[in-house]
């Protein structure tokens, strides 16, 4: 590994620059919930371009790129162990091993990214390959095998800028222009400029919060947000992972949800979480009788496991006014290792299983998203991990009127577990410009409205309900129409010009634009 970095150094020297190169990687981690640390992923941005930029072979580049991979995804995925604790007496030894291996995964889209800038672009027309060639990266992280963007670049700005900007160009874009942002301020810090860099990351700043400004957002006070005659009860039992599916306890959660849904004042929807009702829906309509006399001919949106022919669903389902199941929808985009197991056959043989299935064979995905027709209006749901992926969403061939998330983040731990995944869900209701009902089974369940704001919202760790006014849905918005294809061309662009102009001002003999 250090002679990848030149063997005429001082071992040691080596060895702290590759420390250094991981601990950047760490430092960027700071900048995703809960942390928020905006400050920290700059600066390990700007330390990453200047080492690209002293790379000298690809090899080399590619090792630096993974290695700061590594350090993002170990920080920023540490609630990836928190499912192996749920029955850590069986699971817990796996931990390490699972985040260590998905980290090491996912870096290698980064290290490709670095090799590839390297590898067709010189001199300083690297930076704009390696804006080019990271975006593209993440583009294939978000959808080969499934996809995986939890911890994209756009979520290390999840306020109010991320927010005005998220429906004209959608998480792909609002990652490339952060790349945009801050590599190039590297191209004066590796030439020792420092008034050229702060100059530069200042003009880039200025440009961002320009480009997020009032003239593009036109965002009204959370106050002065438009407002459905609708309200919708959020019911969140608060039941810890390793109770819910307890025999002796997991009715009394669904007993504290029943005993929420009956308080009056009547809303004209209550929703509860995924896997709310403890059986399969074949045996449920007992159960579905007394949520309706209870709910008092108020509609209840729940989840709810099923089984067919074909194997188990993780599902939601709407009950009517006399509690009987309206509408089914069969959870689409499930988790790998998770609710199921690639090679999950032979894998079975072996006592391997999906970490959240309780029938121990795993689920069978539904066919697709679907709009269910609801008291408030066409509903798209999303259950859990299906609120992470931006392209499910914008699919749909029939815009809904709201979007609606019911999930288990008991999964997740209560530190940024929980956190990032509801950053994932207001960035997918500013994205479309429609709100979202959310709740989790044991927090943060809230109602979010089309600008990605939280509003009413019940806390990690209590049980409760709140009544909540649906927000008005926006007039369908930039990225909902157009996708991720201009963010996608962009970055190709980018490529092709870098390795373009390098060619043409090599084979010219001409001096590369700004080798100083």
């Amino acid at each position: 590994m250090i002679s990848a970095f030149g063997t005429s150094r001082p071992d040691r020297v080596a060895v702290l620059s590759l420390a250094l190169i991981f601990g950047a990687g760490v430092l960027m981690a700071q900048g995703l919930a809960p942390h928020n640390w905006i400050w920290a992923s700059v600066v390990a941005l700007v330390f990453l371009g200047d080492r690209a930029l002293r790379c000298v072979t690809a090899k080399q580049a590619a090792l630096t790129g993974w290695l700061f991979g590594f350090g993002y995804f170990v920080n920023g995925l540490q609630w990836v162990v928190e499912p192996f604790q749920v029955d850590a007496q069986a699971h817990a030894w796996m931990a390490p091993f699972a985040l260590l291996l998905l980290a090491a995964g996912l870096a290698l889209f980064w290290g490709a990214a670095l090799g590839l800038a390297q590898r067709f672009a010189h001199g300083s027309w690297r930076v704009l390959a390696l804006i080019g060639w990271w975006a593209l990266m993440e583009f294939l992280r978000a959808y080969a095998l499934t996809g995986f963007p939890w911890a994209g670049l756009a979520q290390l700005s999840a306020g109010a800028t991320a927010m005005s900007l998220l429906p004209f160009v959608g998480p792909h874009g609002l990652g490339l222009l952060w790349l945009i942002v801050t590599l190039p301020v590297a191209l004066f810090w590796h030439a020792k400029r420092l008034a050229g860099a702060i100059v530069a990351g200042g003009l880039c700043l200025v440009l961002f919060g320009v480009a997020s400004g009032p003239m593009w957002t036109r965002a009204p006070a959370a106050d002065d947000v438009a407002l459905t005659p609708h309200m919708v009860r959020l019911v969140q039992p608060n039941a810890p992972q390793n109770e819910k599916w307890d025999p002796d306890k997991r009715w009394d959660f669904v007993r504290r949800q029943v005993a929420f849904s009956a308080e009056t004042p009547r809303p004209d929807l209550i929703v509860w979480p995924e896997t709310s009702v403890p059986q399969l829906l074949e045996h449920a309509a007992e159960t579905f009788e007394v949520i309706a006399e209870s709910a008092n001919n108020v509609p209840v949106f729940l989840g709810i496991q099923r089984r067919d022919a074909s194997g188990y669903y993780n599902s939601a389902v709407l009950l009517d006014a006399q509690g009987q199941v309206a509408q089914v929808y069969d959870k689409a985009h499930l988790v790998p290792f998770g609710e199921y197991v690639p090679f999950g056959e032979r894998l079975a043989k072996l006592g391997i299983h999906g970490l959240a299935s309780q029938n121990g064979a795993g689920y069978v995905p539904g066919r697709h998203a679907m709009v269910v027709e609801s008291p408030v209006g066409r509903m798209l749901p999303l259950i859990c991990y299906e609120a992470v992926f931006p392209q499910d969403i914008y699919q749909v061939a029939e815009r809904p009127a709201v979007l609606t998330q019911i999930t288990n983040d008991a999964w997740f731990g209560t530190r940024s577990g929980p956190q990032q995944h509801l950053v994932q869900a207001r960035m997918r209701a500013a994205e479309q410009g429609l709100p979202m009902i959310r709740v989790a089974n044991t927090g943060i369940s809230g109602m979010i409205d089309p600008y990605g704001r939280l509003r009413e919202n019940l806390p990690l760790g209590v049980s409760g309900y709140v009544d909540a006014a649906l927000p008005a849905a926006l007039p369908a918005t930039l990225y909902s129409r157009t996708g991720d294809w201009p963010a996608f061309i962009i970055a190709l662009l980018f490529t092709c010009l870098a390795a373009a102009a390098s060619k043409y001002l090599r084979q010219r003999h001409i001096g590369l634009m700004f080798s100083w």
